[in-house]
């Protein structure tokens, strides 16, 4: 089935989604995983998944090779993911959706990471896996074999901050960082996951989960963007750097910013646990 409508950007509904299946310029990939078993993404995946969805591995397929400098999630060689992706049937044409079942937690990592190398034509399942079973979507344990085509990266190195330049900032106001952790990580109360705790001196704590509501989906663009200019003030986006333990739920807050009209706020790839890799960085608690 081939339809001349484009997919909506930023985020497609389930409804939306049914209606594009079988366009062969439609690319759909499951995300799920989990932090505590890298495996669990993979075997739920296996167990049943939207038609014609390929499986993205945070680990092995959206992040880099883990040094004793970087954070636990580094961003992957540019050359490496455009290889992947056209292994995969993502070309300059293709349309391409992404889910997980964390209301988006997982999936915005893609999202940012076509971004970054110049592919725009995505978008984010709302609702996500649970969306779709609600609204009767099927689901199959067929797993796709893709044509694949050439993918040609342009990554857009002004998308992301390091941690040097990072550090380097934080003296003056030109970069404010938001943490998307849960309040008592960023308070340095609990850390189940990193070995130190605490959080980037002068940071702002907005938790990823409150930009859904309680059935994970995302909250209306005038919610976000009274919640997001709420803490901000008059600190513009481009100085806006999303911080999380590993630069993968700090995608949530900035695809959140997107959809709020707050365009133009930066990744903070190596997040906290990149941070802590040298003794010598401030830490707050």
């Amino acid at each position: 089935m081939t339809t001349n409508n484009p997919l909506p950007s930023l985020l497609v509904s389930a409804q939306a989604l049914r209606a594009r299946l079988g366009d062969p310029r439609l690319a759909l990939f499951d995300c799920r995983f989990s932090l505590a078993d890298q495996t669990a993404g993979a075997r739920a995946y296996a167990a049943g998944h939207l038609p014609g969805a390929l499986y993205a591995h945070l680990d092995a397929d959206l992040s880099g090779r883990v040094t004793a400098t970087t954070g636990r999630h580094p961003l992957p060689e540019p050359a490496r993911l455009a290889h992947w992706l056209g292994a995969c049937g993502v070309g300059t044409g293709t349309e391409v959706v992404v889910y997980d079942d964390m209301g988006g937690a997982f999936a915005v990592r893609l999202w940012w990471l076509l971004h970054w190398l110049g592919h725009t034509r995505v978008a984010l399942l709302d609702g996500g896996f649970q969306a779709w079973q609600a609204t009767g979507g099927a689901l199959t344990t067929e797993v796709p074999e893709p044509t694949p085509t050439s993918f040609c990266e342009q990554p857009n190195e002004t998308r992301w901050i390091t941690t040097n330049a990072l550090a380097a900032a934080l003296p003056s106001t030109a970069v404010q960082v938001i943490d998307a952790r849960a309040p008592e990580r960023f308070r340095g109360e609990q850390e189940p996951i990193d070995p130190v705790a605490g959080h980037i001196p002068g940071a702002i704590n907005l938790p990823f989960t409150g930009n859904l509501d309680a059935d994970g989906y995302f909250l209306p663009p005038e919610a976000l963007r009274a919640r997001f200019a709420g803490a901000l003030g008059d600190t513009p986006p481009a100085r806006v750097a999303h911080s999380c333990g590993s630069g993968v739920n700090a995608c949530h807050n900035l695809f959140a910013m997107e959809l709020a009209g707050l365009s133009g706020s930066r990744l903070y790839a190596g997040s906290w646990s990149e941070w802590i890799r040298d003794p010598g960085r401030p830490v707050a608690v």
